[in-house]
């Protein structure tokens, strides 16, 4: 774009210097003829007062020999030729050099010839020469066509070079800032490969470079406080792990994939055995500091990437174990278990040990197209859990018709 923008410049630059060099070659054409006639003008005089007819021959001869003459005639003092010359055959004589050049063909000049050095000057004849227009008309042509060609590759050179200094200092550059936009990573835009623009510090780039490393900065920004909202949703205050929210979310798209390929689903529902006369002994400050203890055993025990551990409320507690039978969940249930026993928290008014325990319910699902909804396999966990308080607490108990062991081992 820039090069066919240079050209078309180029053109009207050359076509306005044409303009000009029209009126430079008239008057070049009209005093180089004047010139030659001034310096043939004593030879012709002579001839023409000699009356010699060869001496004029050789004077128009000369004037014609320059190329651009189409006709040359001397004449003496009595009207008579005493030698003429013209062109045999006339070329064709264009418009263009009509136009220009029709004014200024014909010339003619009286000669004067003193015979004494004290006498005065006397007329003895007239020369009489005619400009070719074709002549003229070639060498316009050839004139302008060199003039036009050096313009338009000067112009085309000093747009290449310009292109090129553009192309270097900021079409580069935009480059290199466009490519680190393109390669940014939408999930972490302040991290984005900020471009290290050289001589551009103080510069539209270099001001449009900080612009977008603003902007990118408060988009992460945005990001990172949109995850901090989204994990304070999700997350339980208190334990730090998470909530009943996320709980429902998880067990949602768990049981969706475990539904397409029939892999098994468990959950170990846990209460903390007596947690109400804990609180009423100890204090609820004592009663937080037990729960994230427990929930920190619940981490360390359920550290798959693929488990979740949430709290579902007060001093209850879920794990959920996707791709784990039966057999696996009462194992991590019975690790859980012993993590709490040696957390060894004093619990007086406990009816099953001195110390803080837990009740397990456990039940385990392989779901087919007909399940609908992990409402029922929770809803066993929970009947389990009610069921392991009835039989005196801490300790684990599952569904006795639960399906046989399948899926991972634990």
């Amino acid at each position: 774009m820039t090069l066919a923008i240079a050209l078309l410049l180029s053109i009207i630059a050359g076509a306005a210097e044409l303009a000009f060099d029209v009126r430079s070659m008239r008057q070049e054409v009209v005093e180089d003829t004047r010139y030659r006639l001034d310096l043939i003008h004593g030879t012709a005089a002579e001839a023409a007062f000699q009356l010699n007819p060869d001496l004029a021959a050789q004077v128009s001869e000369g004037l014609f020999s320059g190329g651009r003459v189409d006709s040359v005639m001397i004449s003496d003092d009595f009207g008579r030729t005493m030698a003429t010359r013209q062109r045999e055959a006339l070329a064709e004589e264009s418009q263009l050099a009509h136009t220009l050049f029709g004014d200024i063909v014909d010339y003619r000049q009286t000669l004067f010839y003193q015979a004494a050095p004290d006498a005065p000057p006397t007329a003895v004849g007239e020369i009489s020469l005619t400009l070719a227009l074709d002549s003229l008309g070639r060498d316009f042509t050839d004139r302008s066509l060199l003039i036009f060609t050096l313009g338009v590759s000067k112009a085309l050179a000093i747009a290449a070079l310009l292109a090129l200094v553009f192309h270097w200092f900021v079409t580069r550059p935009l480059l290199q800032v466009h490519a680190a936009i393109a390669s940014t990573d939408p999930r972490q835009p302040g991290q984005w490969p900020k471009p290290r623009m050289k001589h551009h510090d103080n510069d539209e780039l270099g001001h449009l470079v900080e612009s977008v490393d603003e902007l990118l900065q408060a988009f992460q920004q945005g990001l990172d406080q949109r995850d901090q909202l989204h994990q304070i949703s999700t997350m339980d205050g208190l334990t730090g792990i998470a909530n009943r929210r996320h709980l429902d979310a998880f067990l949602t798209r768990e049981w969706r994939r475990a539904k397409r390929y029939g892999h098994p689903v468990s959950v170990v529902f846990l209460d903390i055995d007596h947690f109400k006369e804990f609180n009423d002994q100890y204090g609820h400050v004592v009663g937080d500091d037990t729960l994230r203890a427990v929930a920190e055993v619940l981490a360390g025990v359920v550290h798959r990437a693929s488990d979740l551990v949430a709290r579902y409320g007060g001093e209850e507690f879920v794990c959920v174990l996707p791709d784990t039978g039966l057999e696996g969940a009462m194992r991590v249930a019975a690790r859980i278990q012993q993590g709490i026993h040696e957390l060894d928290i004093l619990h007086a008014h406990s009816t099953c040990a001195g110390h803080v325990t837990a009740s397990f319910g456990v039940a385990c699902s392989e779901p087919n197209e007909s399940d609908t909804s992990w409402e029922a396999l929770l809803a066993e966990a929970d009947r389990q859990l009610y069921r392991a308080k009835r039989l005196g607490r801490d300790r684990i108990v599952s569904a006795q018709d639960c399906a046989t062991e399948s899926g991972t081992g634990r």
